[in-house]
C-alpha cells in the first residue's frame, strides 16, 4: 500500500494549496466520488486474497478519512477567507455622505408620525401606548360612548372572534382614546400625554382605509379651561403646517367623551391643483377637540370634581394627504417605489418641511 499512500500525500499536497472552492471541489469528486479513485479501488478488495482483504480495507478508509478532514479543513479556510476578502473590498463607511442614487424615501406617514411626535414632546407631553385589540369597555364605555351608538355596531367594528369577559367583546380599537383611559389610571394627575398608533374601522374609500393612524392628547390639570385648548391645537397645527400667525376656526360639535366639543377647521386655497393650507378662502375640517367629559375623567381613576381637561384627536393620514397632496389615501397602503418617490422624502432632510 505505500504507493496509495504516496498518492495520498501528493493529493493532500495539491489540497492544501487549493485556493478555489471550485477546485477543491473537482478534488474531492476526483478522489471521493461515485467514480474517483478511492472508490474505484475500493471496488477491488474482492481482488484480494483472503488473509490481505482486511488490511487493505483499512488502509482504504484510512486514506479517505484523511481526504474527507483535508478538504473540510481547506473549505473552512477557504470560506473564511473568501468572508474577509468581503469585509475588505465592501467595506462602508457610514461617515461619509451617502450616493444619492441608493438613498431611500421615508414614506410621507412616517415622516407625518415624526413631526408629530417631536412637536408634542417639544410642547411638553408624554408618548403613551396602549394596544391594537381592546375591549367594550375601555374602547367604548369608559369614553362615555353609549350601548345604542352606531360605532358599536359589526358593520362599523371588527369584532374579534374571542371569548367575551365582563368587559364585553374584545375589538380592534376603533380609535386611540383607550390609551388616554390606561394612562389617567397608571399615573392620576397632573397629566399631558399623547398616544399614536394604529386604528381599525370597517370604511374603504378616496380618503378613508380600513386599517389608518390616529394620534390624540390629552391634558389633566388643575384651572385648564378651553382657551388652553385653544391654544395647543392653533400650535400644533401652526408648526405642522409651518405657518405663522395662524387662525383657525372652532365650531361647536358633539363628542359623547368631551364636553364642550368643537372640530377645527383650517383655511385653505388651491394652486395649480394642489391645496395649500394654512391659508386662503376656502376652509376644511381637520381634527376634533373639547374639554373631558367628567364620566370619562372618573373612569380613569380622575377626580373631575378637583380636576379637568381637555383632548384633541386626528387622523395621521388625513394630514399626510393635506400636507403633501396625496389625493387617494388607500394609495399609502399599496408599496409602489414610484409612489414613495414622489411623495416620500429624504430621512437626511430636516423635520417638518
Amino acid at each position: 500500500m505505500e504507493p496509495l499512500f504516496q498518492q495520498i500525500q501528493a493529493a493532500l499536497s495539491n489540497i492544501a494549496e487549493c485556493m478555489d472552492s471550485k477546485a477543491l471541489e473537482s478534488l474531492r469528486v476526483a478522489w471521493l466520488g461515485k467514480q474517483g479513485k478511492m472508490t474505484i479501488l475500493a471496488q477491488t478488495i474482492s481482488t484480494f486474497p483472503l488473509e490481505e482483504r482486511k488490511t487493505f480495507g483499512a488502509d482504504i478508509n484510512r486514506a479517505k478519512e484523511m481526504l474527507q478532514n483535508a478538504i473540510a479543513e481547506r473549505q473552512v479556510f477557504l470560506t473564511q477567507a473568501a468572508t474577509e476578502k468581503r469585509l475588505k473590498e465592501e467595506f462602508v463607511d457610514c461617515t461619509l455622505p451617502p450616493v444619492s442614487e441608493l438613498t431611500g424615501y421615508l414614506h410621507p406617514l412616517t415622516r407625518t408620525q415624526n413631526d408629530l411626535i417631536a412637536i408634542f414632546q417639544d410642547l411638553g407631553f408624554q408618548q403613551a401606548t396602549g394596544p391594537d385589540i381592546e375591549d367594550e369597555f375601555l374602547n367604548f364605555t369608559a369614553l362615555n360612548i353609549p350601548d345604542h351608538h352606531p360605532a358599536r355596531q359589526m358593520h362599523d367594528t371588527f369584532f374579534l372572534d374571542l371569548p367575551s369577559t365582563s368587559s364585553g367583546r374584545f375589538l380592534l380599537r376603533t380609535h386611540t382614546s383607550p390609551v388616554q383611559i390606561r394612562t389617567m389610571r397608571a399615573k392620576g394627575a397632573p397629566l399631558r400625554m399623547f398616544s399614536i398608533g394604529r386604528t381599525y374601522r370597517s370604511d374603504s374609500d378616496t380618503t378613508h382605509t380600513p386599517m389608518f393612524h390616529q394620534m390624540e392628547a390629552l391634558v389633566v390639570e388643575d384651572g385648564i379651561h378651553f382657551g388652553h385648548l385653544k391654544w395647543c391645537v392653533t400650535e400644533v397645527c401652526a408648526r405642522f403646517f409651518c405657518v405663522d400667525n395662524l387662525h383657525l376656526r372652532f365650531r361647536p360639535s358633539f363628542f359623547p367623551f368631551t364636553e364642550p366639543s368643537a372640530e377645527v377647521d383650517i383655511p385653505f386655497r388651491r394652486e395649480e391643483g394642489r391645496l395649500i393650507m394654512g391659508e386662503g378662502d376656502e376652509w376644511l375640517e381637520i381634527l376634533g377637540c373639547g374639554m373631558v367629559h367628567p364620566k370619562v375623567l372618573e373612569h380613569g381613576g380622575i377626580d373631575s370634581k378637583h380636576h379637568q381637561g381637555f383632548a384633541l384627536g386626528f387622523g395621521v393620514d388625513r394630514l399626510a394627504s393635506l400636507k403633501y397632496g396625496i389625493p387617494d389615501a388607500r394609495s399609502s397602503f399599496e408599496g409602489d417605489l414610484r409612489w414613495t418617490a414622489t411623495y416620500g422624502s429624504s430621512p437626511y432632510e430636516g423635520a417638518l418641511r
